[in-house]
């Protein structure tokens, strides 16, 4: 896969189609694909290759738990599609090497060999983020220019199927999609925390460390009589 955004490929996957269908005919649909084909034109790099992967690799229909991320990364080979992971054999990014210390610290589990979260993402871990595609070196580049009417469809799809969720809102771009989540007037459990950016992680009366939301998202899911496992190696 190349590492930067060549072409644009809507393919969404099974139970996202039609909503990625109907939002490209809307007025921030075709926003959003004007500026990247302007962009891409103008000789803009891109990322990530694949804005939709995370669609492709979690179906609506097999969706438990829901981590919303910000914008993608916007470094160099960092960014693949889903929110705070990157490739194998990437340095992991200090917003992972957060995650991966919470994960040892409520669940003892040591940290994983590489950031990708693939795995995560095929077992029902939507990995979304707010906005799908940045510029080169310029974070949120792409934001509020459109994506966030279709991150917020997608939250609400997941949220107005009854099935079980778990939302994981860390940091206030996240934490601004409780009420559509509130508002499907399901049983979803949602945890809110600081980000877990090193600027954020530790501090204020929600901090990041010490949250134990992995744990919580477990239990609460076994509850409901389903498994998942946190595990990466």
């Amino acid at each position: 896969m190349s590492a930067t955004l060549k072409t644009l490929d809507w393919s969404a996957g099974d139970g996202w189609q039609p909503l990625i269908d109907a939002w490209r005919v809307s007025a921030d649909g075709q926003r959003i694909e004007g500026l990247l084909k302007t962009r891409l034109a103008e000789g803009a790099v891109i990322y990530p290759p694949d804005p939709l992967r995370a669609l492709r690799l979690t179906p609506l229909t097999n969706v438990k738990v829901v981590i919303v991320g910000q914008d993608p990364y916007h470094g160099p080979g960092q960014a693949e599609g889903l929110s705070f992971s990157v490739p194998v054999g990437e340095k992991l990014p200090p917003s992972l090497r957060n995650i991966f210390k919470e994960l040892q610290r409520d669940l003892g589990q040591q940290p994983a060999m590489s950031g990708h979260l693939g795995e995560w993402a095929r077992r029902g871990v939507l990995l979304l983020n707010t906005s799908l595609t940045v510029e080169d070196g310029a974070a949120a580049s792409h934001a509020k220019k459109g994506w966030e009417s279709l991150t917020d469809a997608l939250i609400v799809a997941t949220a107005q199927d009854p099935a079980p969720k778990v939302y994981l809102l860390w940091g206030a771009h996240a934490q601004a999609k409780a009420p559509l989540i509130e508002a499907a007037g399901h049983q979803h459990l949602v945890l809110q925390a600081n980000h877990p950016s090193p600027l954020s992680a530790t501090r204020g009366p929600a901090p990041f460390i010490g949250c134990g939301h992995f744990s919580a998202a477990s239990d609460w899911l076994k509850g409901q009589g389903i498994e998942l496992g946190w595990s990466l190696d």
